[in-house]
């Protein structure tokens, strides 16, 4: 279904990324396989936030909208314990062992997420996870040239649509922050979302 999207839904800008939202109000976390993307995912979807998509940012041209594509988050390893002991009503697929990617499993988004799956938000802020063990918390605020460059390698139909992507995305980065950030700390993660991220909006 990925492969699909990516191929042929030529009317959005599209982000390998996840999307969540808090008041309609989103932000994207553009990452490659292995930076931890998915378990802050399903952290985010289970403690209040709205999934929009663990997989792709499926944006509007010429807008900060976005579009929800909700799945089941992937989940894969180490991962799997860890959000099988954090949300035990959780709804799990059965676990796919000895893939290419490791174990996977799938869990759903909680109710709202689906209920919401045709509710549109407005991007407010951009953030590059990674996961590092040793580090709980280190921010670093993107330049508008950074942050091109890193959402132009993580958009999958970029190339195909051109002058529409890059003026998209040139849009956002003049109109909201971005932020690069290495953690081990989900709450502080959270904490900084809330407090530095989304209060820039309300305020």
């Amino acid at each position: 279904m990925n492969w699909c999207i990516a191929s042929h839904e030529m009317q959005y800008v599209i982000l390998h990324s996840a999307v969540l939202a808090k008041n309609d109000k989103a932000i994207v976390f553009p990452a490659p396989p292995g930076s931890g993307k998915s378990t802050l995912t399903a952290y985010l979807a289970f403690n209040g936030w709205r999934l929009l998509s663990d997989e792709m940012a499926l944006i509007l041209p010429y807008s900060k909208r976005v579009q929800p594509f909700v799945r089941p988050i992937c989940l894969k390893n180490q991962s799997i314990n860890l959000a099988k002991k954090w949300f035990p009503d959780g709804v799990f697929s059965t676990i796919a062992s000895d893939t290419h990617k490791g174990d996977v499993i799938h869990l759903s988004p909680p109710l709202n997420s689906w209920l919401g799956a045709e509710q549109q938000a407005e991007i407010v802020g951009i953030v590059f996870p990674q996961y590092v063990p040793q580090v709980e918390l280190d921010i670093y605020s993107l330049n508008q040239t950074q942050a091109f460059m890193q959402l132009a390698q993580n958009a999958f139909n970029f190339g195909v649509i051109g002058r529409e992507g890059f003026e998209t995305l040139t849009t956002i980065i003049e109109q909201v922050p971005v932020f690069d950030i290495q953690y081990n700390d989900l709450v502080a993660v959270e904490d900084f979302l809330t407090n530095e991220v989304l209060s820039r909006v309300a305020s």
